[in-house]
């Protein structure tokens, strides 16, 4: 039993499964499915901070690099799963945070996904954004940008905390 825990918990230890484990807690966490890469990239970060002498070392740009690309490309799948369905024609029923993002999707445009990473309306602004069908390369960009921004600043807590 402790030889298949020791296995069981080295696939952590190296470095291109927490790769892998970040870019799918990532992809997961930017679509509507359950996922927490925020806990996933402290843990890999802080681990990473510790070990390493510069706080922008070559495996810590990595794996920002790793979970910016996979978060990004979370919110564009719902981004293209919403492009499939005709805009939401809201009614008194609606919910009132689909209202908002709406609301802030037509007023701001293409900027409001700078904010596609926030929980809940983050999906919303993603969706909003292919059913009135933002610019594609511009929705890349703004998203990639906040979601790598998050993580950045992501990045600069762990740092502060354990310095």
């Amino acid at each position: 039993m402790l030889d298949y825990l020791i296995s069981f918990f080295g696939i952590f230890s190296s470095t291109q499964n927490q790769l892998l484990i970040m870019f799918a807690s990532a992809f997961l966490s930017a679509t509507i499915l359950p996922g927490n890469s925020e806990i996933t990239f402290t843990a890999f970060a802080s681990q990473l901070i510790m070990s390493e002498t510069s706080l922008f070392s070559h495996n810590i740009a990595i794996l920002l690099f790793v979970a910016t690309l996979g978060n990004s490309l979370g919110s564009l799948t719902t981004y293209f799963m919403a492009r499939l369905i005709p805009p939401p024609h809201l009614t008194e029923k609606s919910k009132p945070s689909v209202k908002w993002a709406l609301k802030y999707s037509q007023k701001y445009g293409v900027w409001v996904l700078l904010f596609s990473w926030l929980p809940i309306v983050g999906d919303l602004f993603s969706g909003i954004a292919g059913w009135l069908r933002f610019n594609f390369w511009q929705t890349v960009c703004f998203i990639s940008l906040g979601k790598a921004i998050r993580y950045l600043i992501l990045l600069w807590s762990i740092n502060a905390f354990l310095g």
